[in-house]
């Protein structure tokens, strides 16, 4: 049985380059960073080259990155560490399709009385500048909105949103995890003043990410206790894991054209032969401005947790949404809140390539769903 693999929004796999880097911090070079002595001093270099190379990916100055455990520390780091670094009358503006690790801060936010604004999408999954616009005018905020959709693969218009946030004073975060590596991105050139990212969806291990943070953005530290990157992250360097994420982001640089080409010729590809000769489908949000590697696509009728159950003994990975809310048989919140029919939302199985797809793999996707979805639709009571 052929095995596939195309649920990389949910993680990727480590690249073999990230291993052999990473390799002697398990062995050789064990010392603690933070220790005065030769042993720890030449780990510490280490740790400044791949800040180095994780700054250079997204066009960021070193001093400016923040080594974190994750995705989620890093945007509760921003979000959490803004507004109590705002004071009592922030508010926090962000969208009702972001990823749990900034809803989930928003939501605690709001039962601790805070002001919290989610803004709403339309069909194709994108939200109305002017509406974001209006409620930055209101006063003091943090706007956090993501850079691309992990669901869908919708990109945000994040270059104006920045210029608006810095033109109602308002501080901008964006949640970047699933855009690192997939699109360029130069911090230099935009008004972001904080961003997150995660190594595991960009072929470095899970259990590392970081913090774009600007020079002079206000932000109280999220973990107390130590002194280690610069004071605004408490807790010993996971070096190893940070060395991967550097090398990682190393890469990512340099295939960031094949990410943009190839990769995205494969998702086309996949996209254009499951519309054919599947009936009853069609593509959730916005098919221009999106990922290159996304798909997401709902089958009429059938649930997509027996499409995901009939494609995985057939030696396919895909998923029907997040991979934080996977076990849940109710619709996506991202699906819902764009108004997508309940017959289709169900339904709806998100394809995420990377470069370590191939053609071969995308042919034996189209070749073998089709049965599936055909079997499910006659046993379906909603047919």
């Amino acid at each position: 049985m052929k095995n596939v693999y195309m649920d990389n929004n949910a993680t990727t796999g480590v690249a073999p380059e990230v291993v052999e880097v990473m390799q002697p911090f398990f062995s050789e070079l064990w010392g603690n960073p933070s220790s005065m002595h030769y042993f720890g001093g030449q780990v510490a270099r280490h740790i400044e080259a791949a800040r180095d190379q994780v700054a250079a990916l997204i066009g960021a100055d070193p001093s400016e990155i923040v080594f974190t455990s994750c995705g989620t520390e890093s945007d509760n780091m921003a979000i959490r560490g803004a507004l109590e670094a705002g004071g009592p009358h922030m508010r926090l503006i962000t969208t009702r399709v972001e990823h749990a690790a900034v809803l989930g801060p928003a939501r605690h936010y709001k039962e601790h009385d805070g002001v919290v604004v989610e803004l709403g999408v339309d069909a194709s999954g994108q939200l109305d500048p002017s509406e974001l616009r209006r409620e930055a005018a209101k006063g003091p905020a943090i706007i956090s909105v993501m850079w691309a959709n992990n669901e869908t693969g919708v990109v945000f218009p994040i270059e104006e949103l920045a210029a608006m946030a810095r033109d109602t004073g308002c501080v901008f975060h964006t949640d970047a995890v699933q855009a690192v590596g997939k699109l360029p991105i130069d911090v230099s050139q935009l008004p972001i003043d904080m961003l997150s990212l995660s190594g595991h969806k960009l072929h470095a291990p899970k259990g590392i990410g970081a913090l774009y943070v600007r020079k002079g953005t206000k932000l109280n530290p999220f973990l107390l206790g130590g002194h280690q990157e610069s004071g605004r992250r408490g807790g010993t360097e996971n070096v190893p894991y940070i060395v991967g994420l550097g090398k990682a982001c190393e890469l990512a640089a340099q295939h960031l054209p094949t990410e943009s080409t190839r990769v995205a010729a494969l998702r086309d590809t996949l996209e254009a032969g499951l519309l054919e000769v599947c009936p009853d489908t069609s593509v959730n949000g916005d098919r221009v401005n999106r990922l290159p590697n996304t798909s997401n696509i709902s089958f009429q009728f059938i649930e997509g947790e027996g499409i995901l159950y009939h494609m995985s003994d057939a030696g396919i990975a895909a998923s029907s949404g997040s991979a934080c809310t996977s076990g849940s048989l109710e619709p996506s919140h991202v699906i819902r809140a764009m108004g997508v029919p309940f017959t289709a939302a169900h339904g709806s199985i998100r394809f995420s390539l990377s470069r370590y797809n191939s053609a071969d793999e995308v042919d034996y996707v189209i070749k073998t769903l089709p049965p599936i979805v055909t079997r499910l639709r006659e046993l379906s009571p909603f047919v």
